[in-house]
């Protein structure tokens, strides 16, 4: 059963039963941002998605941009556009002016519903404003030019490329329905009544592998705004107040990536949060996780599954589950996909995305029916997908060997007193690292870390120099991903001269 047919039972059989909740913000200098503090039941779901999707097919929208908070509204626009047939584009939070302006013009958007106007009005293509629905503001854009998108296009989503510029995704409802539809058959035995999302909705994990999922099982989605969760700007958390939010919530399941479920072991352990009882599955994915982190996670309390997924796949499509988990691996497929290893690279089978915003369908990545993912990995005699890193970030050392720097970079990313680490070593004798600590770590301290991450690790992959970063890696600065991962060329080109300096240096400030 579709989602929106799902609901639509749902709030007949259960009418009363909470659907979807937003919290107020939290106040600051004086005011206080309002995301929602309505509950809105099943019937209420239901009545409320009806009506805005009536008002955008008055309004003729078909493709239509959303750059909001995280919040109810966000939600019942995604859930809208699907019964009205509208092709929605969400745009990320992070996205720079030049990025909003090129997403707009190359989506073809006639229209963008935002919270933050102010973003908007100083930006060429866009119009004025036409009006509110669903409490968010209707901007026009006067000069929107049709584009040809691929066929059945529901959603457009924005995944990390190895530019500045992250790559449109574009996926069909039913593409994003089997993911969540697989994720509810494999999580149905839980009890997972309450859902807490926590990433950013423009997050395709975040709303296919979060709200669908918990709305296919009958359950209530909660919402807050990302203020209330802790979340300034596009990379800084609070993680006490992360953990405040947790405790008002009380929620069965998050979806963590490995930096947030970092802060909050860091949190266990310095005796100030308790995981609460209430959580039953924790998933986590998005990059690397240390095998250690995860045992460290579940020791303190939190209920850590580790999962892998990419946006061309609609999200996820393996992930280890409460009796069928192996702590290092990304876990077994979802019953909609089969996962395959060939000359080391991941590919995939099953639902798939329609092609890249402004190309004219699937491109090279697909070999026949399969996908192939660009990730390096293996999968083991019991069935569970390992994946050791990126094809294109492959070090190869002067001596021949293959080296996974993700690999390193997350056991070295499991003290909480280093915040960022990069490893090189491609074409050289050995490996080194560029790390960013914790402000007021001695020099003293990350040599003893790292000598004890080197003692288990092999000798060709093992650290033997280090340098500390001037300043933390962003995205504003072009060093980091949409998603929060290495841009490796941009590094090393940016740190070269610095980078010979460590194959004679013990360690270095840059």
């Amino acid at each position: 059963m579709q989602l929106i047919e799902q609901i639509t039972a749902y709030a007949a059989q259960y009418p009363t039963r909470n659907a979807l909740v937003g919290l107020r913000g939290l106040e600051t200098g004086g005011s206080t941002k309002v995301n929602s503090n309505s509950d809105l039941s099943y019937a209420q779901l239901f009545g409320a998605l009806d009506a805005l999707a009536s008002g955008l097919q008055r309004q003729g929208i078909e493709v239509l941009g959303l750059f909001a908070d995280n919040g109810p509204e966000w939600l019942l626009v995604d859930l809208a556009c699907q019964q009205a047939g509208v092709t929605l584009v969400p745009l990320p939070g992070f996205f720079s002016a030049q990025q909003l302006e090129h997403t707009i013009r190359a989506s073809g958007m006639q229209a963008l519903l935002t919270d933050d106007c102010e973003r908007f009005t100083p930006l060429e293509p866009v119009g004025e404003a036409l009006g509110e629905l669903a409490g968010l503001t209707l901007i026009e854009i006067p000069q929107a030019t049709r584009v040809a998108l691929p066929a059945e296009t529901a959603k457009v989503t924005f995944t990390s490329g190895s530019t500045g510029t992250p790559r449109g995704v574009c996926l069909a409802n039913e593409t994003q329905y089997a993911t969540a539809a697989a994720l509810a058959q494999a999580l149905v035995e839980l009890g997972c009544a309450r859902h807490l999302c926590l990433l950013p909705l423009a997050t395709l994990l975040e709303n296919v592998a979060g709200a669908y999922t918990c709305w296919l099982l009958g359950g209530t989605v909660i919402a807050p705004s990302l203020e209330k969760l802790g979340f300034h700007g596009s990379s800084q958390l609070d993680p006490a107040q992360l953990c405040r939010c947790i405790d008002e919530c009380q929620p069965d399941s998050l979806i963590l990536l490995p930096q947030i479920l970092k802060l909050l072991v860091a949190q266990v352990r310095l005796g100030q949060w308790q995981a609460p009882p209430s959580l039953r599955f924790v998933a986590v994915g998005g990059g690397k996780v240390s095998p250690e982190l995860l045992r460290q996670a579940r020791t303190l309390g939190l209920p850590v599954f580790e999962g892998y997924g990419l946006s061309e796949c609609g999200s996820v499509v393996a992930l280890n589950l409460p009796g069928a988990d192996c702590p290092g691996a990304a876990g077994r497929p979802l019953p909609h996909c089969e996962i395959r290893v060939c000359d080391g690279e991941v590919q995939v089978r099953g639902p798939r995305y329609l092609g890249y915003l402004g190309d004219s369908g699937v491109g090279s990545d697909m070999d026949g029916d399969w996908l192939a993912t660009g990730d390096l990995g293996a999968i083991d005699k019991d069935g569970f997908l390992h994946i050791t890193g990126r094809k294109k970030n492959l070090l190869i050392s002067a001596f021949g060997r293959n080296i996974s720097p993700e690999w390193v970079e997350s056991e070295i990313l499991l003290t909480p007193m280093l915040l960022q680490c990069v490893v090189i070593g491609d074409a050289r004798p050995h490996c080194c690292a560029l790390v960013f600590p914790l402000p007021g770590t001695e020099d003293a301290q990350v040599d003893r870390w790292i000598q004890a991450i080197n003692e288990r690790l092999p000798d060709y992959a093992q650290i033997r120099n280090w340098a500390r970063l001037p300043a933390p890696l962003s995205f504003d600065d072009g060093l980091l991903t949409a998603n929060g991962r290495p841009r490796r060329d941009a590094i090393s080109h940016r740190y070269a001269e610095s980078i010979e300096t460590l194959y004679g240096e013990s360690h270095a400030v840059l």
